[in-house]
């Protein structure tokens, strides 16, 4: 989930740098928005403390994001204009078997599905595993037959502004069950953003335009990441593991994971004495994390590193973990 890789310098406790092999295909990688996040987002602060302002922020920012990377209503032309929007919706998105019409059809029902669950109401959406929520997701494009890009910019805004709206009446302490478990109204926004995250730098990147990811915008799906992490866990991969890994940000936020011979425990914060400790840059880390990337330019840019005693835990960590 977190991280796969290709080549990178494990440094041990002597310091004795190693180098170790990482394996996977280098892909294309769409280009970061000049500055981060668009100087023009609206700050809006919650009095009541549901959420954070700067999760508010990032997820009215991202929205907006997408729906000009999309060409929706307002925000100017799109790529490719000039063959009409119908065939930017059929074009197809990277790593994906979806074209962009239907990731975007799917990031609009999704935003819809966090609306509604942040205003009380339930929706059963699959099983909480990777394979039950493809299926879900499946059935759900089945029958939905938008598949414009303008329209749906318009409805992914929506319902993110839907969404804030409906997370402001509830209380903070509130557990609310979504598609991958229950968790706070505070944790179900950072899954909001992580997922309009994760398909909109897929869209970014069907489409030719500058991504929405940034290192403060991931720091705020870290809630997410740590609250799911367990349960995407694979079995076969962690049977018969112990260890201890500190995974850091660069410049910001870590976390700990702790392997116990099949059992996964996630802390916020990372061990006092990890046996591996893997550090990335931000943006690599939520791509990697959701499979948007391979390690082969993250690793050979000096983006991804890994050291402690245990170094060669480091090419393992990911594949302890399934992608949602």
């Amino acid at each position: 989930m977190i991280l796969h890789g290709h080549a990178t310098s494990i440094c041990g406790e002597s310091g004795v740098a190693w180098a170790y092999p990482w394996y996977g295909p280098s892909p294309a990688e769409a280009p970061p928005r000049s500055g981060g996040v668009r100087g023009g987002v609206e700050r809006v602060r919650l009095t009541s403390g549901v959420l954070p302002g700067d999760l508010v922020d990032a997820i009215r920012g991202t929205a907006r994001d997408i729906a000009e990377v999309l060409g929706a209503s307002g925000t100017g032309p799109g790529p490719g204009d000039g063959d009409g929007a119908g065939h930017r919706g059929g074009l197809p998105v990277p790593r994906s078997v979806w074209t962009v019409g239907e990731a975007a059809a799917h990031l609009a029902q999704a935003n819809a599905l966090m609306a509604d669950i942040a205003a009380g109401h339930e929706r059963p959406y699959g099983d909480g595993t990777p394979g039950g929520l493809t299926e879900a997701n499946e059935r759900a494009l089945a029958e939905f037959a938008e598949r414009d890009p303008e329209p749906l910019a318009d409805m992914i805004t929506e319902q993110a502004e839907a969404f804030l709206a409906a997370v402001e009446r509830r209380d903070p302490a509130e557990v609310l069950t979504t598609p991958l478990g229950t968790m706070s109204p505070a944790v179900l926004g950072s899954y909001l953003l992580t997922h309009m995250l994760g398909h909109g730098y897929d869209l970014a990147l069907a489409l030719g335009r500058p991504h929405m990811v940034d290192a403060r915008r991931v720091a705020l799906t870290l809630p997410f990441m740590i609250a799911v992490m367990p349960g995407v866990a694979d079995p076969v991969a962690v049977a018969g593991l112990t260890a201890r890994f500190a995974v850091r940000l660069r410049g910001g936020p870590g976390f700990g994971v702790t392997v116990t011979g099949g059992d996964v425990q996630v802390a916020h914060e990372p061990p006092a004495r990890p046996d591996c400790t893997i550090l990335t840059e931000p943006v690599a880390f939520l791509l990697l994390a959701l499979g948007r990337l391979d390690p082969w330019p993250v690793i050979a840019r000096g983006k991804a590193l890994g050291w402690g005693r245990k170094p060669w835990l480091a090419p393992r960590f990911p594949r302890l973990f399934r992608a949602p």
